[in-house]
């Protein structure tokens, strides 16, 4: 029974994974109001794309080589 109970339940959430239909705004809901000097208020894909503030990229690469480093003359042992 609890095999069955937890087939039914995989299903279920697979099946909840599929949907391939464009999104829509709720039954009387609408989408968010067109910001600050747009023409139009935005698609629901670039609502969904992050912007480059939102997902910066790393511009510099601080190790570009691997280098060995240089030995510690202070990297002594803690006192007793």
């Amino acid at each position: 029974m609890k095999r069955l109970f937890g087939i039914v339940g995989l299903a279920l959430a697979l099946a909840g994974c599929g949907a391939a239909d464009g999104l829509v705004p709720a039954e009387g809901k609408t989408l968010p109001i067109a910001p600050y000097g747009a023409k139009t208020p935005p698609t629901p894909e670039q609502l969904l794309t992050p912007t480059t503030q939102q997902r910066p990229q790393r511009s510099d690469e601080l190790l570009t080589t691997s280098q060995p480093r240089r030995s510690d003359e202070f990297d002594l042992p803690p006192p007793n």
